[in-house]
């Protein structure tokens, strides 16, 4: 859990060192509309008036990774076994908030989980069972982009699933997950909303930008014109697997800067993890060997050297 203390004049010093640090490398995860017209530009920037100023953002962003990263230790020393599930409307932002949960934990520790669609064999296995696998063990942290969801989502709205596969998955999935936290998993589960007119300026933006256009998918595009009925499918999903033991939460995204941090101070709110003890590190005496004498590479195993 956070501690809501003012931050101490050291970490504050760290913070102001790290950021002009990481500065540059977080720019580029941001830099997001590289190859967009003036007019698209000038498109978003109306849809947006009040963007959250970068430098509040990328301080409490650097906050909130030192916590996951308390976090990531406490998982690892207790055993914890932690689940979140992100699902959402295409274009939501989801993808964002992962990347920015993970970007500084060990992948050894926390890693994601992205299933591409089932195989022949996979179809003609018990639903649950692809995703099985990949559930933590003790001491890891899994994120699935997308999961067993799919089946109250994409896979009834395109027919993949006839009414009584989806019926058997909506009696199925809360007894499953209620298993799941009675063998110790903390499972968290996170819907990333958009409204419809954020979705197709989104949409659009990735139309017109090269570096975008592979996160297009035929079914993405469908998605546009079954717009209500994944709302509808999205409702009952609500209600149906809204349990006590794995409650549903919502994290509204048209500002996507807004939605990492929200989800990730949220997060942080609902694990009860605390700091650890952490062994000091001291770098060990470099060895010499004063009869070794290094050898000389040849010129062709090095990439050369275009910039």
């Amino acid at each position: 859990m956070k501690d809501e203390n003012t931050p101490s004049p050291a970490f504050s010093d760290w913070m102001d060192s790290e950021l002009e640090e990481s500065l540059d490398d977080l720019f580029e995860m941001e830099f997001a509309e590289p190859l967009l017209t003036e007019e698209l530009r000038r498109l978003y920037n109306s849809a947006h008036p009040e963007r959250l100023d970068k430098r509040i953002y990328y301080r409490n962003l650097l906050r909130l990774q030192g916590e996951l990263i308390k976090l990531h230790h406490w998982v690892q020393d207790t055993g914890a076994k932690v689940l979140i599930i992100c699902e959402g409307r295409d274009a939501a932002g989801k993808g964002g908030v992962i990347k920015r949960i993970a970007q500084r934990l060990d992948p050894r520790v926390c890693r994601v989980v992205a299933l591409p669609k089932p195989t022949e064999r996979e179809q003609s296995q018990w639903y649950f069972q692809r995703y099985v696998p990949h559930l933590p063990a003790g001491g890891e942290i899994v994120l699935f982009d997308r999961s067993w969801y799919n089946r109250a989502g994409v896979e009834r709205v395109m027919g993949f699933a006839d009414d009584a596969q989806v019926e058997q998955f909506f009696r199925d999935v809360p007894e499953f997950e209620r298993m799941l936290v009675r063998s110790g998993i903390i499972v968290v589960k996170y819907w990333f909303s958009i409204t419809d007119e954020e979705q197709q300026l989104r949409f659009l933006m990735r139309v017109h930008d090269p570096l975008k256009q592979w996160k297009l998918s035929p079914i993405d595009l469908e998605s546009r014109i079954r717009w209500e009925d994944y709302t509808r499918a999205k409702e009952e999903m609500f209600d149906r697997t809204n349990i006590p033991e794995a409650p549903w939460y919502i994290v509204e995204g048209n500002d996507k800067k807004r939605e990492r941090l929200n989800c990730i101070e949220h997060l942080l709110s609902l694990i009860p993890y605390r700091d650890t003890e952490r062994e000091s590190i001291e770098l060990p005496e470099r060895q010499f060997d004063p009869h070794y004498e290094r050898q000389t590479l040849p010129d062709e195993l090095y990439v050369p050297k275009v910039y």
